[in-house]
């Protein structure tokens, strides 16, 4: 019986600690010391030197950070960029309208001239990265508050950036890794004047929409070009006309040759945020009470929405960024809960922690620095359960009205007038800016069902102790419908014209006249009682909570010596590597790696608002009419690897064994949406557009000629 029992711990050590070939997103400049033998032995032809290097253009290089929300590639020695459909989506739907609907028929640019403008757009470049953790932590004790470590962290941070040395067209960004006990500084050149290049109409960019989101097979041409310009001396700067096309250190370079199954693949990017490292009781709480609460909202929005979207192209046009975005995260924390509960991750997590305990079990110093610590992660998710759902419903509900989103405009507006005229002037303009902005995508019917339907949702699914006194005030003499009558009809915030108006007045004027208005009267009783009941306790529990889990992850840097960690991704580059593969999801299903054109014929219904298609596209499959971008008469469309990826991720190049351009990575599967919490190698894939579809949809079908010309193509 003891023999079995040791067998069973040496394997349940081996299993518990042992990181996936697929499995991390790791920092590229370490890639050398801790991957680059394995990347190799799966099948990578080049040298870690090739993909991060400080004193030669590398694959680094080409691929950056856009608008901070997606990735991007060079892919032209003209600045000419390769992202997502939907990280360009915005930028598309604002150059949309009635008469030129590009979102419904598509854009494309077939002269430089005819490029357009993006205020606000921007990219990153990064170009180097060094640890600094030394610096970062120096004179922090293990006796410190939160609030006191943090002061010497900041102040330590921005002693560091003032003695740093760099180009004044550059900029410095320190970041903590490992929950803060490690620190890494990067140094990154942003350029701000991105002009929209192409877009394929949404039918081909978000082919299946919603059916399809987050699932496999795919047939979606999620693409969209840009072009990043520069000064003549190649330098950032703001738009000009006289600027021109950057001219990159490094473009990548594309490949026709395709993927097979086992192929090595490797995605670089910004991955934005993941939490591998939790204890138990945070993802049962995350599967359990969290995920839940938001996805039960969201499925009201997202219904609301839908019935007045189906029904007006002009609310559809206004709406369609909004709703894409809702709907993403939606059926994400569905499939994150689904594939958390069929892969066992508590189970999982259960082991992992039996095995850490009994680790610290047998060493002294580690009994007495960590020995309480997953006890006291434990109680702290319990404290903080009620608070962190309080957090969820007002996080959910109050961004999706945009009177309160009006509102609060307003206040930070009314906030500005105690100060010096300059600042009055200049947040009076921020504030009317936002104002348009929210207008342009606002229907006054559509938000009043909103208003009701979350209304109640606020009332009536959580503590009455963080419910606002002034609405259940007014539920005692009328009901939801009658309130959000009186407001819609009679507040003066509800049309930009009269809030104009309103900010013309002298200050006092527009103080009194804003602050009497029962739409912000709410507004601020539901925030004052959520900063009040709510976020103030939260952030006390969170603080415990952030000290333990830094603790939590040193402890396992230091009991599993022998495991490669990497960092949780928090939108730094990154590089994550694996194999084409397919997958079996469940019992008696198996999906293959690769879809074609033929799919999306399946798929088509005329007219349909997810899977219709352009007429030329038709034309085109039936007469086999895919260059030299087909194969055995047949049109690639997606692939799927084991590329540990998560949001952020989108845009970012699928590279083969020799750094070449074979994909776009836009989506994970379904069943593997937990991967930011619990990676599973038998169901985690990410999902990629094939680079040939992708030429494919620019050259035969938006004949854009002088796109192709402009890259290099292995064939």
């Amino acid at each position: 019986m003891m023999y079995k029992k040791i067998i069973c711990i040496i394997t349940l050590f081996s299993c518990s600690f042992k990181t996936f070939a697929d499995e991390g997103m790791w920092l590229p400049q370490l890639l050398q010391t801790l991957n680059e033998k394995e990347m190799k032995k799966m099948g990578m032809k080049i040298n870690a030197s090739d993909i991060y290097n400080i004193n030669k253009g590398s694959l680094k290089d080409a691929i950056v950070s856009l608008g901070g929300f997606c990735t991007a590639e060079v892919i032209s020695n003209q600045g000419l960029l390769l992202t997502n459909h939907h990280c360009g989506f915005d930028a598309v739907q604002n150059h949309s309208s009635i008469e030129n609907n590009y979102i419904q028929n598509g854009f494309w640019a077939y002269n430089k001239q005819q490029e357009l403008q993006n205020p606000g757009l921007f990219v990153s470049f990064i170009i180097s990265i060094d640890e600094v953790t030394n610096s970062i932590l120096k004179d922090i004790k293990s006796s410190m508050t939160e609030k006191e470590r943090q002061s010497i962290i900041d102040k330590n941070i921005a002693q560091l950036k003032k003695d740093h040395k760099k180009e004044s067209y550059q900029d410095l960004i320190i970041k903590p890794f490992f929950e803060g006990n490690k620190y890494y500084l990067f140094v990154t050149e942003t350029y701000k004047d991105i002009r929209l290049v192409g877009a394929p109409p949404s039918s081909i960019g978000n082919f299946g929409k919603d059916t399809d989101n987050w699932m496999w097979p795919r047939h979606t041409g999620d693409f969209s070009m840009f072009r990043i310009y520069a000064d003549k001396d190649n330098k950032p700067a703001a738009y000009s006309p006289n600027n021109v096309p950057y001219t990159p250190k490094r473009s990548l370079n594309i490949s026709l040759k395709g993927m097979k199954e086992g192929d090595f693949t490797m995605v670089f990017g910004f991955p934005g945020k993941t939490n591998e490292y939790l204890s138990g009781s945070a993802i049962e709480q995350i599967m359990k009470v969290n995920d839940p609460t938001k996805i039960n909202i969201r499925h009201e929005v997202l219904d609301i929405m839908k019935s007045f979207m189906v029904k007006d192209e002009a609310t559809k046009i206004q709406y369609a960024a909004k709703y894409a975005n809702i709907e993403n995260a939606y059926k994400k924390w569905q499939g994150e809960v689904l594939g958390l509960t069929r892969s066992d991750a508590l189970q999982k997590k259960a082991s992992y922690e039996k095995l850490f305990s009994s680790k610290i079990k047998s060493n002294p110093a580690w009994e007495s620095q960590y020995g309480r610590i997953l006890q006291d992660l434990s109680n702290e998710y319990k404290n903080i359960e009620p608070y962190a759902l309080a957090r969820d419903y007002y996080n959910e509900i109050m961004p999706r009205i945009e009177i309160f989103n009006t509102a609060s405009v307003l206040n930070t507006l009314l906030q500005s007038y105690s100060k010096d005229i300059e600042t009055k002037n200049d947040s009076k303009g921020k504030s009317l800016a936002k104002l348009e902005d929210i207008f342009k995508e606002y229907n006054p019917a559509l938000d009043q069902q909103l208003f009701e339907k979350l209304m109640m949702i606020y009332v009536n699914n959580q503590s009455a102790d963080n419910i606002s006194p002034l609405l259940k005030q007014w539920l005692t003499t009328k009901d939801i419908h009658a309130i959000a009558n009186d407001i819609y009809t009679s507040s003066v915030m509800t049309t930009l014209e009269n809030i104009k108006g309103i900010v013309k007045n002298e200050p006092n004027t527009t103080i009194d006249l804003i602050k009497n208005d029962n739409l912000f009267k709410l507004y601020t009783d539901i925030t004052e009682t959520y900063n009040t009941q709510v976020a103030s306790p939260l952030s006390m529990l969170q603080t415990n909570i952030n000290k333990l889990q830094r603790n939590y992850m040193q402890a396992q840097l230091d009991v599993f010596k022998n495991k490669n960690f990497y960092p949780d991704a928090n939108s730094t580059l990154r590089v994550t590597y694996g194999n084409v593969k397919g997958y079996q999801p469940r019992d008696g299903m198996k999906y293959h790696f690769y879809t074609y054109m033929d799919g999306i014929m399946e798929k088509y219904k005329a007219g349909d608002y997810e899977f219709d298609v352009p007429q030329k596209l038709i034309d085109l499959y039936k007469a086999k009419d895919f260059g030299r971008y087909g194969v055995n008469g047949r049109q690639p469309v997606c692939f799927i690897a084991s590329n540990h990826t998560t949001g952020g991720n989108s845009g970012s190049p699928a590279l083969d064994a020799y750094g070449n351009l074979v994909g776009l990575n836009f989506d994970r599967v379904w069943e593997g949406t937990m991967s930011d919490l619990n990676y599973n190698p038998e169901i985690c894939r990410n999902v990629m557009v094939d680079i040939r579809y992708v030429l494919f949809i620019v050259d035969k079908y938006a004949e854009a000629k002088n796109l192709i010309a402009e890259m290099k193509i292995v064939e």
